[in-house]
């Protein structure tokens, strides 16, 4: 089992009360504290307003903060969990995408998956259609993202995109493209997708809803005869983790604080404890076949879970 872990970057509220003047520099100090700790790679979210509720905090574009970390890192690869499909027509994101991979020496990991969140839509002036219409771009991105990798001239017309003879120069470093990801856990049209086109599928970390969606995901599979085992699958994680259970409790109050929702809500969204509870859970995933956890730390820019994971967790089921 491999770690990325997430840079702060205010979509889940995690920049609270850091200047806009000083947010940059604290999102390169928790990257390179990430790669130093040793995790494999980190993760940024694809949104534009806040959660659990839309607020006037920071909340930093992904791709732009893709970019940022492709000139200041040097080993993590990079990856976002999720891209939205509708944010970006899916030639220009193929061309995104290679110029991060590119600029990062080949270390892209690309995520991308069908959107949700029915307020920025709304707010940002795109159509929100129906879950089926949003599965269905998906399907057609990917394949239109995965031409203009692998082809010179890239044509595709479907119902909901088309393009012709479109150029995307240079290619990607990785060969024969850059891991693609489809997060998702919809059961009859989302894992069909993953099961066509990815590299990765993503479903939560709860270890019988991740073992339902994998055996969900090895029926796609048969279906249309694609070997299961081609398929990483891995899981987000939320965490609060700390050194007792009196420093856990003082880190939700804080969170808790920060986000404007009580403790409770911040205890049914993270998995709150010490690592001996942490560590059971995680082995119960890997046992199931997840090879990849994203972790979320809120904490990253006042705590130390980040650092405390990497010490006494990652070594015991990594």
């Amino acid at each position: 089992m491999r770690f990325g872990a997430f840079v702060p970057q205010g979509w889940r509220m995690d920049l609270v009360g850091v200047p806009a003047e000083e947010q940059w520099d604290t999102v390169m100090r928790v990257a390179v504290a990430i790669e130093a700790a040793g995790y494999e790679s980190a993760w940024v979210y694809d949104h534009f307003h806040t959660v659990p509720v839309p607020t006037q905090e920071a909340t930093l574009e992904a791709w732009s903060v893709m970019a940022g970390l492709a000139a200041a890192t040097g080993r993590i690869r990079l990856g976002q969990m999720c891209t939205c499909n509708s944010y970006r027509p899916p030639a220009y994101m193929a061309k995104v995408a290679t110029t991060i991979d590119v600029m990062s020496g080949g270390r892209l990991e690309f995520s991308i998956g069908a959107g949700w969140y029915e307020h920025e839509y709304l707010a940002y002036g795109y159509p929100f259609p129906s879950g089926g219409t949003r599965i269905a771009q998906l399907n057609e991105a990917v394949q239109i993202i995965k031409k203009m990798w692998l082809e010179e001239e890239a044509t595709f017309t479907g119902e909901h995109f088309a393009i012709a003879g479109a150029i995307n120069q240079p290619k990607p470093i990785q060969k024969p493209h850059p891991p693609l990801w489809i997060a998702g856990g919809g059961e009859k049209k989302t894992l069909r997708v993953v099961a066509e086109h990815a590299d990765y599928s993503n479903f939560g970390a709860d270890p019988e809803v991740f073992a339902h969606k994998s055996a969900v995901l090895e029926g796609h599979c048969e279906a249309i005869g694609r070997d299961f085992a081609e398929i990483g699958r891995t899981a987000i994680h939320h965490v609060v983790l700390g050194a007792t259970d009196a420093d856990v409790d003082r880190k939700v109050k804080r969170i808790a604080r920060d986000a404007r929702v009580d403790e409770d809500r911040i205890r049914s969204s993270f998995q709150c404890g010490t690592a001996e509870p942490i560590i059971e859970k995680l082995g119960k995933l890997r046992d199931l076949g997840c090879v990849h956890v994203q972790v979320f730390f809120p904490d990253s820019v006042w705590g130390d879970g980040l650092t405390r994971f990497a010490a006494e967790v990652i070594p015991a089921v990594g």
